[in-house]
């Protein structure tokens, strides 16, 4: 018996001559988050929309909540909630209305919808605005609107496609915690994003998705650590100090800047390893400017894996 709560094997997925899933294989524990990264075009939202029932795969299979999403959508759909990269509200409908229409449609009573909305209008911060019209909401709102009624029927898995896209930090900032909340309920969550630090601060585990492939996977200090190990980088204060400095330091893969007065050395990250660098240098009579201690991103995981950086990053 396992614990994946959804298991993807070998999909495929293309449009005319253009092979957008090239045969993947996930799969995501029950109460777990895995965050799917990878650049526009690298099949991202395909692949939510083909879990979420919206489109069928060419071939492979996939299972959520152990129901086959081609034999038994219905099923998939019952355990499943999708927020997408934009806001799905009705604008000329208040908060209220749209959380109350979509348990409807979920086929709650009247009574129970109404219920819903509130408890949800409560958890999502939006009772002062419930009954505004939609349209009137703030980015940040419409999102966290959007999230509330994917949640309506309390589903046990959530699609989360690039949810904080365009919003500003303090919106993104909020839609973490509410995602984090909505963690520690026990709800399993498939991420897709393209800013690093969402996926760092949130996923159990990590996807990157490049060409319609899965080109690695793990935690975030797994990934990392496929980059290499922390750097340690010292600045000298004298230029008259760097060669002594130079030949005091040891360690591997030192590498030298002599315009900076830099020097880098790859460390297991411990204040032992600081401690014999600053002795050295104290030994050999040379003064110390700065120190910094680099650990490797997934920044730098991105861009060793694919050769580019992300959308989100070029864009910042």
């Amino acid at each position: 018996m396992t614990n994946n709560i959804i298991s993807i094997n070998n999909l495929t997925k293309s449009f005319k001559s253009v092979d957008v899933l090239k045969g993947i294989d996930l799969t995501v524990e029950k109460g777990t988050m895995l965050a799917l990264l990878g650049p526009n075009g690298a099949g991202k939202t395909t692949t939510i929309r083909i879990l979420s029932t919206l489109l069928t795969p060419d071939s492979g299979s996939v299972l959520i909540n152990g129901f086959d999403i081609v034999k038994d959508a219905d099923s998939v759909r019952s355990s499943i909630g999708l927020t997408g990269q934009y806001a799905a509200v009705d604008e000329l409908l208040t908060g209220r209305e749209n959380l109350i229409m979509m348990g409807q449609l979920y086929h709650l009573s009247k009574t129970d919808a109404r219920k819903r909305a509130e408890e949800l209008l409560v958890e999502f911060d939006l009772v002062d605005a419930a009954d505004r019209i939609a349209k009137t909401y703030s980015g940040g709102m419409r999102r966290r609107l959007d999230l509330a009624l994917s949640l309506i029927a309390a589903p046990p898995i959530l699609f989360l496609d690039e949810p904080t896209t365009g919003l500003d930090p303090r919106s993104r900032i909020t839609i973490w915690e509410i995602i984090k909340k909505l963690m520690a309920k026990g709800t399993t969550i498939l991420l897709t994003t393209q800013y690093l630090d969402e996926a760092d601060k949130l996923a159990d585990k990590i996807a990157v998705l490049d060409h319609g492939k899965i080109i690695a996977q793990g935690t975030a200090n797994e990934l990392k650590a496929m980059v290499g190990k922390e750097r340690l980088e010292v600045t000298i204060d004298k230029d008259s100090d760097f060669a002594k400095a130079k030949n005091a330091i040891s360690g591997d893969s030192k590498e030298t800047d002599e315009d900076e007065r830099k020097i880098s050395i790859t460390t297991e990250g411990t204040v032992a390893d600081l401690k014999r660098v600053l002795d050295a240098m104290a030994t050999a009579g040379v003064e110390v400017e700065t120190f910094s201690l680099h650990k490797p991103t997934l920044d730098d995981v991105f861009l060793t894996l694919t050769g580019h950086a992300t959308e989100a990053t070029d864009a910042t």
